[in-house]
């Protein structure tokens, strides 16, 4: 069994999936747009303002996943509308003190350091930062 992070954008999914493909050194294996849906019959009309936006994405790296999706403009919270992520945070186990703090400074500008990346009492480097695009993000050193 594997868990598999799926973030939710309003309108930014692809930039930001473009971003982490280049912080993480993976490949985006699927991109598509809700323009690019084939047209169902009981759906209503597909606004312009959506047809850019990512239906989904899937983003490849070494044996993990992380997917993701706009939410549709204009949707409601409850029905499908962008929601800031609160109550979670993404933890990424990095291999070592030099990729740990690779990973965290390339995340944090123009986001928001939550807890600045240091040695704490279980790590050799450890931090929280949310990203440019609001993705909340725990960055650890495994300990040897």
């Amino acid at each position: 069994m594997q868990f598999t992070p799926y973030l939710n954008f309003d309108g930014t999914c692809a930039e930001a999936f473009a971003f982490y493909a280049k912080v993480f050194g993976g490949t985006i294996v699927y991109q598509g747009t809700f323009g690019e849906m084939p047209p169902q019959p009981d759906m209503p009309p597909l606004p312009e303002s959506a047809k850019q936006r990512i239906m989904h994405v899937h983003l490849q790296v070494k044996d993990q996943s992380l997917m993701g999706s706009d939410s549709m403009p204009g949707a409601d919270a409850t029905c499908g509308g962008y929601q800031q992520p609160q109550g979670l945070w993404i933890s990424i186990q990095a291999a070592d003190t030099a990729e740990g703090q690779r990973f965290f400074d390339a995340l944090a500008p123009g986001g928001q350091t939550v807890m600045p990346f240091a040695k704490t009492f279980w790590s050799p480097g450890f931090g929280m930062v949310k990203d440019r695009f609001g993705t909340p993000w725990m960055v650890n050193v495994a300990t040897p």
